[in-house]
């Protein structure tokens, strides 16, 4: 699981527990002008990754780390699909991160409106 918080113009995505080592990240900092959007999405969580360049992947269990899909580099860390929010960027590394949180829709709302409050 992550936790998700803003700090000032930036988007922190924290990495927690024993996820560090099998997602190969600790945190991402993202600047909130480069967030498109976030929502719940289990489907996204449920769906095939694609190619997993460093990580762990074991289905129905874990998707956690950097994963290469249609062109596009997207990060995981993700135990419970129902739990998934989908935090699509621009001019990043990363174009999606797919991540669970404990509150996906509240989650998703205070991402979203840090971003219209920008």
């Amino acid at each position: 699981m992550v936790k998700i918080s803003i700090d000032g113009d930036k988007l922190k995505v924290t990495i927690e527990g024993f996820d560090k080592g099998l997602s190969l990240k600790t945190h991402l900092d993202v600047p909130l002008s480069h967030v498109r959007g976030a929502r719940p999405d289990a489907d996204a969580a449920r769906g095939r990754a694609g190619l997993k360049m460093g990580g762990a992947r074991i289905p129905g269990l874990i998707t956690a780390g950097t994963f290469r899909k249609d062109g596009e580099w997207i990060f995981f860390d993700v135990h419970h699909a129902e739990k998934a929010l989908v935090i699509e960027l621009d001019h990043e590394h990363y174009k999606r991160l797919v991540v669970e949180v404990e509150d996906p829709s509240s989650t998703a709302n205070m991402i979203n409106e840090a971003m219209r409050n920008q």
